[in-house]
C-alpha cells in the first residue's frame, strides 16, 4: 500500500518526533503505483504554488513553509516557523 501522509507541525516531517501522529492533516492510500506517482506530484506542484520555501528529504520527506506561518511556543517563549510535512510511504519500507 501507498501512501501520501499531510502533516502540519512546527518541526519539519523527517523528524517524526514522538506523538508526530497527532499532526497528521489527512492520509491518502493509493494501491497503484502510478497513482501514488501521480498524486505525489500533483500535490507538490500545489504546494509549490502555496508556499515560498520547500525542503525535501531522502526523496520521501518534502517540507514546505512561508516565513509569515508561525505559532507561539510557551516552552520556547518564542514564535515557532509551521511545517506543511508531505511524508510519501512506499510498501515494505519503513517510516524514517
Amino acid at each position: 500500500m501507498y501512501k501520501l501522509i499531510y502533516m502540519k507541525a512546527d518541526y519539519e516531517p523527517w523528524w517524526l518526533f514522538e506523538g508526530w501522529e497527532e499532526h497528521i492533516i489527512s492520509i491518502e492510500e493509493f494501491d497503484n503505483e502510478q497513482q501514488f506517482y501521480d498524486a505525489l506530484n500533483e500535490t507538490l506542484q500545489n504546494f509549490r504554488q502555496t508556499y515560498a520555501n520547500e525542503q525535501c528529504k531522502n526523496d520521501r520527506f518534502y517540507a514546505f513553509w512561508s516565513e509569515e506561518e508561525c505559532e507561539y511556543c510557551e516552552a520556547c517563549d518564542d514564535d515557532s516557523q509551521i511545517y506543511h510535512g508531505i511524508i510519501a510511504m512506499l510498501p515494505n519500507r519503513i517510516t524514517s
